[in-house]
C-alpha cells in the first residue's frame, strides 16, 4: 500500500477509535447523573409519628424514614424534603408556620422529580371526619350509622367544592416553579377497611355503618386528587388496590395505617414505618424508577 493511502487508513482508524472512547464515556454519565429530587406534602409525605425525626425541622414533625427519604436513598436522588405535618394546598405557596418557607420555593428549572401527598387537611377533611365518626361511634356504642346520619353529605361536598379547586391551584404552581420535573402526586392508603371489623372497635372506634361511610369519603377525596393530577400533567400513584387488606385494622406488621387508639406512633391515623416503605416502593414502580 502506498504511504499516503496508508497514512490516510490510519488517520481514519485513529478517529474511529477516538469517536468510539468519547460514547462509550458519556453514555455512563448520562445513565448515571444524580436526581434532583423535591418532597413536598402533607404528614403522610412527612411520615408524622415516625422514628427518627428530622430535626432540622421540628414544627412539621417530618421523619427521616419518610417516602421520600426511601425514594432517595432508592435512586441515590439530591433530595429537598420539605414535606410537613398539618399541610394544606395553600401551604404551597405560603408560609405554614414563622420561619417556614412556601414548599414551591424549593423548587426551581432544574428539578427532575416532584412527589406530594396533599388535600387530606383542607376543610379539616381526615381529622373531622375521624374525630367525628370516632366520637358518634363511642357514644353510640358501635351501632348503626351516627356519623354519616348527622353529617350526611358535607364532607364530600366540601371536597368537591373547594379541595378540588385548591388541588388543581397548588399543582399548578408546583408546574409553574419545575417545568421540566416529573410531578407524582400519590393517593391515600386506605385508613379503614371496606367494611366493619367489630374486632377492630377497641382501636378505631367507629360505628359498625360508619366505616363503610369513612371509606367512601377518603376514596372519594383521592378521585378528586387523582382527577386533578391528571389535569394539570402530573402522574397519580393510585393504593386503592395496594393497600387493600393494610388498613389501621390490620396486625402489626400488616397495617400500613395506625389505627387511633393503642397504635405504636404518637401521631395516630397516620402511616407507620411500613406504610411509607411500601408508599415509596409503589411509587417507584409507577415511575420505573429504581
Amino acid at each position: 500500500m502506498p504511504m499516503p493511502t496508508l497514512r490516510r487508513v490510519l488517520t481514519a482508524a485513529s478517529a474511529a477509535v477516538g469517536a468510539l472512547a468519547l460514547g462509550l464515556t458519556a453514555t455512563p454519565a448520562q445513565a448515571t447523573a444524580t436526581l434532583d429530587y423535591a418532597a413536598l406534602g402533607d404528614s403522610y409525605s412527612a411520615a408524622s409519628g415516625v422514628l427518627p425525626v428530622d430535626v432540622t425541622s421540628p414544627l412539621c414533625l417530618r421523619s427521616t424514614a419518610n417516602y421520600p427519604h426511601v425514594i432517595a436513598a432508592r435512586t441515590a436522588a439530591r433530595l429537598t424534603d420539605v414535606t410537613c405535618g398539618a399541610a394544606q394546598t395553600k401551604d404551597f405557596t405560603e408560609a405554614q408556620y414563622p420561619g417556614t418557607a412556601p414548599q414551591t420555593d424549593a423548587l426551581t428549572e432544574d428539578t427532575d422529580l416532584v412527589t406530594l401527598t396533599i388535600g387530606g387537611n383542607d376543610n379539616g377533611t381526615f381529622i373531622n371526619a375521624v374525630t367525628a365518626c370516632g366520637t358518634a361511634g363511642v357514644l353510640s356504642g358501635g351501632k348503626g350509622s351516627p356519623c354519616k346520619d348527622r353529617y350526611g353529605t358535607s364532607f364530600d361536598d366540601e371536597i368537591d367544592a373547594t379541595t378540588y379547586p385548591a388541588l388543581k391551584s397548588a399543582l399548578r404552581s408546583v408546574r409553574a416553579k419545575a417545568p421540566h420535573a416529573r410531578v407524582a402526586v400519590l393517593g391515600y392508603p386506605w385508613i379503614t377497611p371496606a367494611t366493619a371489623d367489630p374486632s377492630c372497635f377497641v382501636r378505631l372506634p367507629v360505628a359498625t355503618g360508619d366505616v363503610p361511610y369513612l371509606h367512601a369519603l377518603q376514596a372519594h377525596l383521592n378521585a378528586v386528587v387523582q382527577r386533578a393530577a391528571e389535569e394539570t400533567g402530573a402522574t397519580y400513584v393510585d393504593f386503592a388496590e395496594a393497600s387493600t387488606g393494610h388498613d389501621a385494622c390490620r396486625p402489626v406488621g400488616t397495617r400500613w395505617i395506625e389505627p387511633l387508639l393503642f397504635g405504636q406512633n404518637i401521631v395516630p391515623v397516620h402511616p407507620n414505618a411500613l406504610g411509607e416503605q411500601r408508599m415509596a416502593e409503589r411509587t417507584l414502580g409507577v415511575l420505573g424508577l429504581g
